[in-house]
């Protein structure tokens, strides 16, 4: 059973992994081995003077990492420069959707609401609608108040569209905290605040680790509003790729691999960070004790 298991797993792997498997073989090629019509897939170290190897090796090459820093016909600025569009706007609409669902998911958890089932069924209605049947009203709205082609305006829009899915999972996390622990806190003369900050959010960070991942994920990977909002400034590295697809030269495919590599690691690595937290989120309230 256990080599079964083992078998099936590494199985697994395999067909999860082959994507980035893929990409990375693309950008290690050169632009002219990545279109051939014959497969080439093990790379070896090129040699001065040798002769171009013969299928299905390719002399491989880091040439399209460092072409990242370069500025592609097309494109108004390198990819490192629309990375770090992306970090900012990802990291502060998940940083706000997280704090703001927590608030919300606290109100909706500990106190009597008029109407808290509607309310909540209002909020999750929102992503019900697909975000591009809203897309022509928001960029009126932009335009109008100047914020198409800023960081703020994906910031506020990302946010607004993560925050139900945050309210929701939050709310389930401190529906799992006993209350016992507030009105500890209370007899010992903490205020609400005060008792919220100490007992609920670090009983909570499990909840708020978990809803940041998905939060992060939505807000890294959107497409449709970083493509339609803007066309200039704070461009992401989806609508980046996109533009891509418009140059003289013809698609840099190793490039776009090398990038969509680099393009993975902030991910992977936060939910490295936090995958203790993860692991516990699967299974929190299932145990009671």
């Amino acid at each position: 059973m256990k080599a079964l298991r083992v078998l099936v797993l590494a199985a697994w792997a395999l067909v999860a992994l082959l994507p980035l498997v893929w990409l990375g073989l693309t950008s290690l090629k050169t632009r002219a081995d990545t279109i051939r019509q014959e497969a080439r897939f093990v790379p070896v170290l090129a040699r001065p003077g040798a002769g171009e190897p013969e299928a299905p090796a390719f002399a491989a090459t880091l040439e399209a990492y460092g072409k990242l820093g370069e500025v592609h016909i097309g494109a108004e600025q390198s990819f490192w420069q629309h990375l770090g569009h992306s970090l900012v706007i990802a990291f502060f609409s998940t940083v706000a959707s997280v704090l703001l669902g927590t608030f919300a998911a606290y109100g909706f958890s500990r106190f009597r609401i008029a109407g808290a089932k509607d309310w909540l069924f209002f909020v999750l209605s929102t992503r019900f609608m697909p975000p591009l049947a809203v897309v022509v009203p928001i960029l009126l709205v932009y335009r109008r108040l100047e914020l198409g082609g800023t960081h703020l305006g994906l910031v506020l829009l990302y946010t607004a569209f993560n925050l139900s899915l945050a309210v929701w999972l939050m709310k389930g996390f401190i529906d799992e905290i006993p209350r016992a622990y507030e009105e500890a806190a209370e007899v010992d003369g903490y205020p609400l605040l005060a008792a919220f900050w100490r007992i609920i959010v670090p009983q909570a960070a499990t909840g708020m680790a978990v809803t940041a991942v998905f939060c992060l994920i939505s807000a890294w990977n959107e497409y449709g509003f970083a493509l339609t909002l803007n066309h200039s400034g704070a461009i992401t590295v989806p609508a980046y790729f996109a533009g891509l697809q418009g140059s003289i030269e013809g698609m840099p495919w190793p490039q776009v691999a090398a990038g969509a590599l680099v393009f993975v690691v902030p991910i992977v690595v936060f939910t490295v960070l936090v995958r203790k937290h993860l692991l516990r989120g699967v299974t929190f309230g299932t145990i009671k004790q």
